[in-house]
């Protein structure tokens, strides 16, 4: 039987959130806010957006831009392993 979900209290931009979620998902979520909270704290500072809600869509923004640009090096890194092995097996056949 699953565990009940833990209610953990988050803090994002001086504003306190609920949020429940399995227990052993806790340290996560906390450094998700974290990070959440400070890409918030950074754009607020910019001066260049106003509003908690338009602060808050730029910064889910840029965190999807992050992990885009990670999901994209990823497959290139991934493409580049396989060309090398290729490569590696293709040398050894020739006998180089």
């Amino acid at each position: 039987m699953p565990d009940k979900p833990t209610t953990v209290e988050v803090n994002i931009l001086d504003k306190s959130y609920l949020v429940a979620c399995p227990d052993e998902a806790r340290s996560e979520l906390q450094q998700a806010a974290r990070h959440l909270d400070s890409q918030m704290r950074e754009i607020r500072a910019s001066g260049k957006v106003f509003g908690t809600e338009r602060i808050a869509v730029m910064a889910a923004l840029n965190i999807t831009h992050e992990l885009l640009q990670n999901d994209v090096s990823e497959g290139a890194s991934k493409v580049l392993d396989r060309m090398n092995s290729r490569l590696d097996e293709a040398l050894g056949e020739s006998g180089n």
